[in-house]
């Protein structure tokens, strides 16, 4: 890639993106524009799939609502992604979790994993 789109990227990127992967729960604040008035809707549910790098990364969310299964797409670093924050890390050994669009119930739920400090306390 050009050094002069590298730059001009580098400039779009968010620097308080929090680190989660696939299997966490996490709750997404969005501001949505109606007419003439903004407003933050909440987004909450499980990662399932994350794709792309740079600018262009993206996530999937899942949530079971109403007995209906909903997922949303999500920019990481779009202006209209106010806030990601991490609820709870699941553990997973997939990629991509399609499956759970078939499962219902108990099945759906995924165990949950050890959390990473940010930073371990110095000892002196």
């Amino acid at each position: 890639m050009h050094p002069l789109i590298k730059a001009i990227e580098a400039e779009q990127l968010k620097k308080d993106v929090p680190r989660f992967k696939i299997g966490d729960n996490v709750r997404v604040s969005v501001r949505v524009e109606e007419g003439d008035k903004t407003r933050t809707q909440l987004f909450e549910g499980i990662v399932i799939k994350r794709q792309g790098s740079g600018v262009r990364e993206s996530f999937t969310v899942r949530r079971v609502s109403f007995g209906e299964g909903v997922e949303r797409n999500f920019p990481l670093h779009s202006p209209t992604v106010q806030k990601i924050e991490l609820v709870r890390t699941g553990k997973v050994r997939r990629s991509k979790l399609y499956y759970l669009r078939k499962q219902t119930g108990k099945k759906g739920r995924i165990e949950e994993g050890k959390r990473e400090e940010a930073q371990a306390s110095p000892s002196a």
